[in-house]
């Protein structure tokens, strides 16, 4: 009888286990449902901006909204030709320095001359001063930078999706960056009115925000993004959008 009992048992043990024990979580949503994805890269050499972690959960909600797939890093490795093919652009978010290493900076040529986007914020600008093509594929470099403070900016160009809704003059406080080495090919959205604030060096033409056609990527730079308090406005975080649909735009 003991025998009957324990058979009995441990035939009906498993089933036990199987009702009771918690059913598995259900399976995320897969990546695969997001038509396009980006890269955002926050790697820093040099000052690090307070506004980074703040830039980065807007950029990852701006990216979700338009249903794109966005990952962040700090870790250059992801700059290999493997990697950066499971993405359509990468931002370069207030990243200073010299942060990429020889394999690297290949990595990301062939990335943007097989057609893939870039976005730098704010201190892109303040990036690879040692590696010219980074330069002429941003636009510029940052030179210098009075405080923070009120400035005008002039809308040169309401036909892109990164100023279509703005008015002529958009008044807004930040980190104006001086440049050096701006690029003749550079198509201006933006450009400061020196006479509005001290500080700056460029002169009557001062651009803080432009794109181009660079060896077969689509490149968007804009140098707002400094403080933490930008990335919670309205019109600041249509700019991104625009800018970040723009280095898309062919990958739909």
């Amino acid at each position: 009888m003991k025998r009957f009992y324990t058979a009995t048992i441990m035939v009906m043990l498993p089933i036990l286990i199987i009702s009771v024990w918690p059913p598995a979580p259900a399976t995320a949503q897969s990546d695969t449902s997001f038509q396009r994805a980006i890269l955002i890269f926050t790697k820093t050499e040099g000052y690090r901006h307070k506004s980074i972690p703040t830039g980065i959960k807007t950029i990852q909600t701006l990216a979700r909204q338009n249903d794109i797939r966005a990952k962040h890093t700090e870790d250059a490795k992801y700059f290999h030709p493997d990697s950066l093919s499971s993405f359509d652009g990468v931002v370069f978010l207030n990243t200073t320095g010299n942060i990429l290493n020889n394999p690297q900076q290949r990595a990301l040529k062939q990335f943007i001359q097989s057609g893939g986007g870039f976005m730098g914020i704010h201190a892109a600008a303040d990036t690879e001063y040692g590696w010219p093509w980074y330069g002429r594929m941003v636009g510029a470099y940052f030179e210098s930078h009075p405080r923070i403070q009120e400035a005008a900016i002039l809308v040169k160009d309401h036909s892109h999706p990164a100023t279509s809704f703005l008015e002529s003059q958009w008044i807004r406080t930040d980190e104006w960056y001086n440049y050096k080495q701006i690029s003749d090919h550079i198509q201006v959205l933006m450009e400061l009115d020196e006479s509005s604030y001290k500080g700056g060096t460029n002169g009557r033409h001062h651009p803080i925000a432009w794109y181009h056609s660079f060896e077969g990527g689509r490149i968007f730079y804009t140098g707002l993004g400094h403080t933490v308090e930008g990335y919670s406005e309205p019109d600041f975080l249509k700019h991104l959008t625009g800018g970040l649909l723009f280095i898309l735009e062919d990958t739909q």
